[in-house]
């Protein structure tokens, strides 16, 4: 259990909660890790309190430090929450969670910002009280607990923590509704935050009635390839239901989902399309493109130099991944019946290069060598990735174009282990 600590008020409760009934999970290991983002100057100071309060609770802590610059267009706290994230993600593994101390005014505020924002019923869902985060878990066990009450525990307990001054600064959204909007609904409404924690609640419900609808119309308009659709499928359902299972597929595939605009966007100009256009719609950390009779998600492509080449050595019989620059991992892959030969290996390295055009290949299965442009064209590769293909070269020799083929005069025969390069793109 890796407890999400910055020294403030909420996640000081929190770990000194289950620090007192650790003796009730005895097969779980109870670690805590603070988050320096760099953006703070007291920063070092907090992480230095952070550790004097985990040497005296007997909790291991971990420090990270994050690079939170905002991308453009990307606010500070949307930045900060991002580098958060995706440092802590790294830390789980399949047997372990990452507990954090939101509380039900964070998921009132959070509801109120989402409202605010225009959100649909996935967003007013507003935070679960667990999902699943990297290879872990995360967890949200103060949910349905007031921060007042979490005020009174560490009161009681005599515990110590630090404030963080830009929690006060109104120029933030949410410091705005904590400090302002909030306390004058509660004058009010007193069981406000109960009661927009109740509507979060309900919108989840929803959200999750939602996805099942839109998991089974992927079913029907999904293609061989996840970032894919076909574009016919996907025109002949109802409107409501393209909307939503396009907003489905994104989050499947780990992108930021579109607002309403961009949705009809996307609708609009990708299905409308003449099967020989290319429409793109972009949006912050996404893009969407349409090829012949398909559409496809992606991030924005990362900028690439096509004139470079790598050298891939192998190393104890085994070909360690390849990091390829705006292109993705390299990798190679034993396999029985395809692939390499492994006597094609044996010199032990490979030229990576990319098209420059004039190449000839012949796969497996065909009598002839041909363009590598045709044959990208009959494989439908899309455009935007065509000069992003690895081919792998041994002196002059093209043994293979990875994701398309390999050459069939260095193919592993049937009844034999072969080498199969692949790449995971980013």
């Amino acid at each position: 259990m890796l407890v999400g600590y910055s020294g403030g008020l909420d996640s000081q409760a929190l770990l000194h909660l289950l620090a007192r009934h650790r003796d009730a999970w005895p097969e779980r290991m109870l670690e805590a890790v603070y988050v320096d983002h760099g953006l703070q100057a007291a920063a070092a100071d907090w992480g230095r309190h952070c550790a004097r309060v985990c040497r005296d609770l007997n909790v291991p802590l971990q420090i990270l430090k994050v690079d939170a610059r905002p991308a453009n267009g990307e606010s500070p706290e949307a930045a900060a929450r991002r580098a958060r994230y995706a440092a802590l993600a790294a830390e789980l593994g399949p047997d372990a969670a990452l507990l954090t101390a939101h509380h039900r005014d964070d998921q009132a505020e959070t509801l109120l910002l989402q409202l605010l924002r225009g959100a649909g019923p996935h967003g007013l869902a507003a935070m679960p009280a667990s999902s699943r985060l990297g290879q872990g878990w995360l967890l949200r066990p103060l949910l349905g607990v007031e921060r007042a009450d979490l005020l009174a525990y560490a009161r009681a307990h005599h515990l110590r923590w630090v404030e963080d001054l830009s929690n006060a600064d109104p120029a933030f959204d949410r410091n705005y509704l904590r400090r302002t909007i909030l306390p004058l609904l509660a004058e009010r409404w007193p069981a406000v935050t109960r009661n927009l924690a109740r509507s979060a609640r309900l919108c989840a419900e929803t959200a999750a009635w939602l996805d099942q609808e839109a998991k089974a119309d992927l079913a029907h308009v999904a293609t061989a390839r996840a970032d894919a659709l076909d574009v016919s499928a996907l025109g002949a359902l109802r409107e409501i239901r393209q909307r939503n299972v396009v907003r489905h597929w994104l989050r499947r595939l780990g992108l930021p989902v579109p607002d309403h605009r961009h949705v009809q966007r996307i609708l609009h100009d990708s299905l409308t399309a003449g099967r020989d256009r290319q429409p793109r719609v972009r949006w912050p950390g996404a893009e969407i493109r349409r090829y012949r009779d398909q559409l496809y998600a992606m991030r924005p492509l990362a900028p690439h130099d096509a004139g470079r080449a790598f050298i891939w050595r192998s190393c104890a019989e085994t070909w360690p991944a390849l990091e390829l620059p705006g292109v993705g991992r390299l990798r190679m892959q034993e396999t029985a019946g395809a692939g390499l030969r492994a006597d094609v290996l044996t010199g032990g390295w490979l030229t990576v290069r990319f098209r420059a055009g004039g190449e000839r290949l012949r796969p497996v299965g065909r009598r002839h060598r041909q363009e590598l442009k045709k044959l990208l064209q009959e494989a439908a590769i899309p455009p935007w990735e065509r000069d992003r293909v690895p081919l792998l070269y041994q002196g002059d020799a093209l043994l293979a174009a990875v994701g398309l083929g390999v050459a069939a005069d260095c193919a592993a025969d049937a009844d034999a282990i072969g080498w199969q390069p692949i790449l995971d793109r980013p």
